[in-house]
């Protein structure tokens, strides 16, 4: 089923040209238009097939339903194998369209950016549990899945967890860094009251505080760093993809105090903390060229054909 707002701008306007027809074969003809009612129509008729055309052949590439024609998973039950495998079944889409798909997505994730200023508007729960049921879809070691997520919307657990991380933080800054580290980090905070201080903890209306599980349910995990790593990578696409903005931070000297805060066990690891949410509306970021911004493709890729 397309849901694609260009589609539905051409049933808007398909549905203005009925009424305008409608209007004009009951009002006389006053105004100097030299339109016909007739006409109005079938221009609007030829506008709602061509944008219905070109979604369909892009298959529907605009982010809304952007994979509703994508089919991939386990398939039917008949098809296990006496080694516990199953069949697994991919349907191809042409090659035009995964070009055009990885272009909005690529165009979508171009616009990223790390955010320091949130607005307290608040967001959908549905909306963070769909981006979190993504995360929760990476790979991991032997199928760990080492990960937890703690959603922190009261505000007085907020509160906390900022004053312990700012109280490390502080520390952090004055004795634990070295002044070349704290140089560097210098531009990226330097909006901010102090480099120690974090008022995205408790302005966003989310904080999701990322938990390194070194046990999993059938025992010891693996890799739990590279599979929380790929977790979060996933998470951060899909907060972009949902129009929402983040920070990763970590909150070195505050994590024992966290993971109590939360009764998490003591074999789980603070990882990172996110603060979720929209950007405020005077939200600023470091200013990067567009050479600074990303590094082009060639330092980044080795291709060997």
């Amino acid at each position: 089923m397309m849901k694609s707002t260009s589609f539905a701008m051409g049933a808007i306007l398909l549905l203005a040209g009925l009424s305008f027809a409608a209007f004009m074969n009951t009002t006389p003809n006053n105004m100097g238009i030299p339109l016909k009612p007739s006409r109005i129509f079938t221009l609007s008729l030829v506008l709602l097939a061509v944008l219905a055309y070109r979604e369909m052949s892009r298959g529907g590439s605009n982010v809304n339903g952007a994979f509703n024609n994508y089919k991939a998973g386990q398939g039917p039950e008949s098809t296990k194998t006496e080694g516990g495998h199953i069949r697994y079944v991919h349907e191809r889409i042409p090659t035009d369209v995964s070009q055009a798909r990885i272009a909005d997505f690529h165009a979508l994730m171009s616009s990223r950016r790390t955010i320091r200023f949130f607005s307290p508007d608040p967001v959908p729960k549905n909306i963070i549990m769909d981006c979190l049921a993504t995360a929760g879809t990476a790979p991991s070691g032997a199928h760990c899945q080492p990960w937890h997520f703690a959603v922190v919307a009261a505000d007085d657990v907020k509160a906390k967890i900022r004053d312990a991380v700012e109280r490390e933080e502080k520390l952090n800054y004055e004795r634990r860094m070295g002044r070349e580290w704290v140089d560097e980090v210098h531009g990226m905070v330097s909006d901010l009251p102090e480099a120690y201080v974090k008022p995205y903890l408790t302005d966003a209306p989310y904080v999701i505080v990322v938990f390194k599980r070194k046990q999993c349910e059938e025992g010891p995990s693996r890799y739990p760093e590279e599979s929380v790593g790929l977790a979060c990578g996933l998470l951060l696409a899909a907060l972009q993809v949902a129009n929402l903005v983040t920070v990763t931070s970590t909150p070195m000297g505050a994590e024992k105090t966290i993971r109590d805060l939360l009764g998490r066990p003591a074999s789980d690891k603070v990882f990172l903390l996110m603060p979720v949410g929209y950007p405020s509306s005077n939200a600023t970021v470091p200013y990067r060229t567009k050479e600074e911004l990303r590094l082009p493709l060639p330092s980044i890729v080795s291709l060997f054909e």
